[in-house]
């Protein structure tokens, strides 16, 4: 077992190591790049290990990855961090502008394609003659309907978006982990037949919706109040050490409370960095502090996101690749953009009725809906039982798909769907 100082100095070191051979060879965007060469190097350690089954080094390099536990280290730790940089950098009076899509996407879209893609899985499975429950199917359905807002952010980095999109596709993969995260909760707790967070007892209606109440709305009031007393406490000084301090106090104090209290820490965290990054960086910062503040978010979230796809890339290490699986997991993807699409498209057409789209936003939203590390990481944390193993491979698979192939295309179905002239509004 490998200690946390042994832990992060391999993550840092392979981190940056690839992050340098990506660039200096391949000259992908950091993050893809990250995947794509810790994928490789994670097929050269599997190849080995086939041509010579004495080798210890898939042993090693699995037990190195089995010290890190992907979940806990994501939805526990880090995802408090990138969500918070995240949102920090977003126009808040764009997002209202696009509140009615972003709303909607990130609560009925996030239900509804959780349905299609629970149904649709659970009869791909029973064609195959592989026993998954429904409640299960949804399950899947539940974990990989969010966008990933990690993964989202990142490559809108890189991509030239009217800030009207941009608001729009950022928006919503900010909102609808957090949404994602609740759902998956309520479905998983039916699933294990248990309560919301104790010994078994009734899952009734009234439940799950004082349990998506409790935990969307408590996180939402819970990132207003923390956000305001840091903000407070730093329109009263101008020190910008103490102002970064007090940030990353922000996040790491209203992600605990949020986990101890079973609220939304996603939502939570969100909301906070929405209103420091608008109200406070206006009324609470001097020009020196918003500058030191931003530069030091941005710098976290550059190596955070490093780690998280270096992480995402390695994981094939731990997926069980049964062979009666991979057609399934190859049918997954073009389920979940089906999927993706058809929430798309009823929200956009529903609200066409009163508002004006650009041309071919319903392409580029289903499109630019990626999945990442979250996903992952609540496949990850099922319980063990029949049901993990499958879910884990078709869930990895749709990641790295969304990932690499939609990731490297987004930009050229943008300049595609999208007039030039409107690129930059």
């Amino acid at each position: 077992m490998l200690s946390l100082l042994e832990i992060t100095a391999l993550l840092l070191g392979l981190s940056g190591l690839f992050g340098w051979v990506n660039h200096r060879y391949f000259h992908l965007p950091h993050t893809i790049g990250l995947v794509i060469i810790a994928l490789l190097a994670s097929f050269v350690v599997i190849a080995i290990d086939a041509i010579d089954p004495s080798s210890p080094v898939r042993e090693v390099t699995t037990s190195a990855l089995n010290s890190i536990d992907f979940d806990k280290t994501l939805m526990d730790g880090m995802l408090s961090f990138l969500l918070f940089a995240g949102a920090l950098h977003v126009d808040f009076s764009q997002l209202a502008s696009q509140r009615l899509v972003i709303g909607i996407m990130a609560t009925v879209g996030v239900v509804f394609s959780t349905f299609v893609i629970g149904i649709v899985t659970w009869a791909a499975f029973a064609f195959f003659g592989v026993d998954l429950p429904f409640i299960w199917a949804l399950v899947f359905g539940a974990l990989i309907s969010p966008t990933d807002p990690v993964a989202v952010l990142g490559i809108l980095k890189t991509v030239k978006v009217p800030a009207s999109l941009e608001a729009q596709i950022g928006g919503e993969s900010l909102f609808n982990d957090g949404v994602g995260v609740v759902v998956f909760t309520i479905i998983l707790t039916i699933a294990l037949g248990t309560g919301a967070h104790g010994p078994a007892e009734p899952v009734t209606a009234l439940t799950i919706l004082q349990l998506f109440v409790v935990e969307a709305g408590g996180g939402a009031l819970l990132g207003i109040v923390g956000g305001y007393i840091a903000y407070r406490l730093m329109r009263v000084i101008d020190a910008h050490m103490i102002e970064v301090l007090l940030t990353l106090a922000l996040v790491t104090a209203i992600y605990a409370i949020a986990l101890r209290l079973h609220l939304s820490g996603p939502i939570a965290v969100v909301i906070a960095g929405l209103f420091i990054g608008n109200h406070g960086a206006r009324f609470a910062m001097s020009d020196q502090t918003r500058t030191h503040v931003f530069q030091f978010w941005e710098l976290i979230d550059e190596i955070l996101n490093s780690v998280l796809f270096l992480l995402i890339g390695l994981e094939v290490l731990v997926v069980v690749l049964e062979p009666n699986l991979i057609g399934l997991a190859l049918l997954s993807i073009p389920v979940v953009l089906l999927a993706r699409f058809s929430a798309v498209f009823i929200t956009i057409k529903f609200l066409s009725i009163r508002a004006n789209f650009l041309p071919g936003v319903i392409r580029i939203l289903t499109w630019g809906g990626l999945r990442g590390g979250i996903s992952v990481a609540l496949a990850l944390s099922l319980p063990e039982g029949p049901y993990k193993q499958p879910i884990l491979l078709i869930t990895y698979a749709v990641v790295v798909f969304s990932i690499i192939v939609q990731g490297l295309t987004i930009r050229p179905v943008i300049a595609r769907v999208l007039p030039e002239e409107r690129q930059n509004v």
